[in-house]
């Protein structure tokens, strides 16, 4: 296919450059009915993008023109069977891969590091989740790749399982063994449905250059499904994202279905004209951008290791645990400084006006693209010098040498997330909720995997585990009741 071709940029142009007398949704008539405090920002051009299903600009929910050919355009760039554009982000590719592949009362492993739109599939879907844990890196501390021996081990417990969800690359740019994992899941005929949200950029590496070490793309590896947020380090506006097919294993029929389900009525054109804008770039200027950003990733890097008390993960930490690293991400560590990832995060935001992606108890994260410049390195690590020669020999000490705890097993499912969903439900005090069910999820931060889900017991150890954090006020997410004095049980 012609890809400095983009067909559905183009037909909006098209349209616009017409102007006919506009009687469609949406109600602001190109930029006129926009509110003029917004447009002296934003200029007026963009708001005539934002069109409705109109004479030429096709149907997302029945894609016959220029959508249909924007969505093949993308995925031949992917090397994928087939790709469907996503308005409502890979949250509702991540549902509408398990909707599609698991039936009502059928098996699916789940890492449990799985994104929480995982959760919401198994509610809408009605499946049963077989949890798999993944490894954990003893040194750096961080959670991610899921073991091979894992997963045929879960085959061995449960044969009767139909498909395998993981999150590859995962926040902190940890990525496991594909390749190895779908082998497995298509020798016991399940299905393997990748989250790879952060790994849109993975899928132009160039041989003999130093793109070539960064993991593969999931389709490239063999992978049945993936879904990919293209707005997070390839170019598309917020909430656009695509949905990969890589095999003939997949029932099309059944997953049109269920996007139909997940997807808005009302697609905006506005991110799907970025999705195809953005492919154009990643067709023409893929290895090139992918190149930049891993340049400007490790020239900070490099300058980290000169910094005392800064540590920032890199190809060093490839093993067992974790199988594999995207490079182009930067997770950072002040601990020895004796700073937390949040106070590190603060510090970088206050007083130097930079804002890091993610922070926990221990990293902050970077999240780099090609749209980086080499001042914004430059000026990252000027401030961790600073921070650096401000901290050295003065550490209060809090946070040095964070401890990696070990989370408690996975208790036992009561009832599934759909039963526990739809259960009637009671707020109980916190310190009553040992031994009952739960009626939300316990996640605290690190390591971000579920404690308990909706459905599973309360454990006398995971309410030990979660007590030390509740008392020393540590960051967690789940309860409706940020303080934890109060939890909800079936």
């Amino acid at each position: 296919m012609e890809q400095r071709k983009t067909p559905l940029l183009d037909a909006i142009v098209d349209y616009t450059t017409n102007r006919p007398v506009y009687f469609k949704i949406p109600g602001h008539r190109y930029e006129k009915g926009i509110s003029p405090r917004w447009r002296q920002w934003t200029g007026d051009g963009i708001f005539r993008f934002d069109l409705t299903e109109a004479e030429g600009l096709d149907d997302l929910h029945e894609p016959e023109g220029v959508i249909r050919e924007a969505q093949e355009l993308a995925a031949e760039v992917f090397q994928a069977k087939k790709t469907y554009f996503l308005v409502n982000g890979t949250t509702c590719g991540n549902e509408a891969m398990v909707l599609a592949s698991v039936k009502e009362g059928e098996k699916i492993m789940v890492a449990r590091n799985a994104h929480k739109s995982v959760l919401m599939g198994l509610t809408l879907g009605g499946a049963v989740p077989v949890y798999l844990m993944p490894k954990q890196d003893r040194v750096t501390g961080l959670w991610g790749s899921l073991d091979p021996e894992t997963v045929e081990e879960g085959f061995r417990q449960y044969p009767d399982c139909k498909a395998v969800f993981l999150a590859s690359p995962t926040y902190y740019g940890v990525c496991s063994n594909i390749r190895a994992i779908a082998d497995i899941c298509h020798r016991h005929g399940a299905l393997l449905l990748v989250d790879e949200a952060h790994g849109g950029h993975l899928y132009f590496q160039k041989e003999g250059t130093a793109t070539e070490t960064l993991p593969r793309g999931a389709i490239l590896q063999d992978a049945d499904m993936c879904a990919q947020s293209m707005h997070k380090v390839t170019g598309s506006l917020t909430q656009s994202s695509l949905l990969h097919v890589g095999s003939d294993r997949v029932d099309l029929g059944r997953l049109e279905a269920c996007l139909h389900m997940v997807q808005s009525t009302s697609p905006s054109y506005l991110l799907m004209t970025s999705l195809d804008a953005a492919r154009y770039e990643l067709a023409l200027h893929g290895e090139e951008m992918l190149q930049r950003g891993l340049t400007l990733a490790q020239m900070a890097r490099e300058a980290m290791k000169k910094i005392p008390g800064i540590t920032c993960v890199g190809e060093a930490s490839r093993g067992k645990a974790i199988y594999d690293l995207d490079l182009v991400r930067l997770v950072i560590s002040a601990s020895d400084l004796g700073l937390s990832g949040y106070q590190l995060a603060d510090r970088l935001y206050e007083k130097y006006r930079i804002g890091m992606e993610l922070a926990d108890d221990r990293y902050v994260v970077a999240v780099v693209t090609y749209a980086n410049e080499e001042s914004d390195m430059r000026q990252l690590v000027e401030a961790l010098e600073d921070i650096s020669r401000k901290m050295t020999g003065n550490t209060s000490g809090d946070a040095a040498n964070v401890e990696t705890r070990l989370i408690p097993p996975i208790p036992p499912m009561i009832d599934t997330p759909r039963q526990a969903f739809f259960k009637e439900k009671k707020r109980i005090p916190w310190r009553e909720a040992k031994g009952r069910i739960a009626a939300e999820a316990l996640i605290p931060y690190p390591p971000g995997i579920p404690l308990v889900n909706p459905g599973e017991l309360v454990t006398e150890e995971i309410w030990e585990y979660m007590e030390e954090y509740r008392k020393k006020g540590l960051h967690f997410h789940g309860p409706s009741d940020a303080s934890l004095d109060s939890f909800c049980v079936l």
